[in-house]
């Protein structure tokens, strides 16, 4: 059979998983918190027609190899974690980080290692529990689960992530939490589980993930801004773009197996 085939096979796959990725970013434009993703490729080994001569001087010229391509494959799907743009709520439990670190969450009690977000729409719930939407309790600095006092009636949270509460009498005071950010070396290497957690990967941190505070210079986590959310990183002009890019690839390489059909149908016409 043709190599050319084989070569427009893999490139109808590989603009095909473009196209999944580029979907997947359009269908969470409005996801809070996401970061989208993008498909990068690679030559597949070539085949060697033939090999290099190397030059003798004053007797002849060196000749270059000649290869033949067979394809393209995936290299690699990254996760863009570029800052998505800030939208106001002023939700007193809607929060948001400026610059680098994760939010740390467990979606239960026994649960060693936390899983990590970007998405701050955490709520209240009936035991007075700082809670993400699916229930997962939000950690503080530490790695324990926020929970309120029953005298708390009101609170507020500072760019570090302190939990300032109001009493019942109308005085102030912060209580004993701090909402807990960590910081990843390498954030492309974390693993997506869905419901917008990502599970730390060896590829992602080395050493076992620390749940500190925000606004922390050391480390570089940023600060926590309450009233604020971080809405998705998809720029729609792009994914569009790359579509179109997509999809006339995914038809050139199609043409290119028509082509290669046609060529083999030639030669099982040359005798008749």
């Amino acid at each position: 059979m043709l190599r050319s085939m084989y070569s427009g096979v893999s490139g109808m796959r590989g603009f095909q998983t473009k196209l999944d990725v580029i979907g997947n970013n359009i269908a969470n434009v409005n996801t809070v918190g996401f970061k989208a993703g993008r498909v990068m490729f690679k030559d597949i080994l070539s085949q060697n027609v033939a090999g290099v001569t190397a030059p003798e001087e004053g007797a002849k010229g060196g000749v270059n190899a000649k290869q033949v391509g067979l394809g393209v494959a995936i290299a690699a799907i990254d996760t863009l974690h570029t800052a998505g743009s800030a939208m106001t709520t002023n939700v007193p439990t809607d929060v948001r980080i400026d610059g680098d670190g994760f939010f740390a969450v467990k979606t239960s009690p026994e649960q060693e290692v936390p899983y990590l977000t970007r998405a701050g729409n955490f709520y209240l719930d009936a035991s007075r529990q700082l809670v993400t939407a699916d229930g997962a309790f939000v950690l503080a600095e530490g790695g324990e689960p926020i929970v309120l006092d029953e005298g708390v009636t009101s609170f507020s949270i500072a760019q570090d992530g302190s939990i300032i509460s109001i009493n019942a009498d109308g005085t102030a005071e912060p209580t004993d939490f701090k909402i807990g950010v960590v910081k990843v070396v390498n954030p492309s290497g974390l693993e997506k589980v869905g419901s917008n957690m990502y599970r730390v990967t060896p590829n992602a941190n080395l050493e076992d993930i620390e749940v500190g505070s925000a606004n922390n210079a050391e480390t570089g986590t940023g600060a926590i801004i309450a009233g604020q959310l971080e809405m998705s990183n998809v720029d729609l002009t792009s994914e569009f773009t790359e579509m179109i890019i997509a999809q006339r690839g995914f038809q050139a390489n199609s043409r290119i197996i028509t082509t290669s059909d046609e060529v083999l149908q030639e030669v099982v016409n040359l005798k008749r």
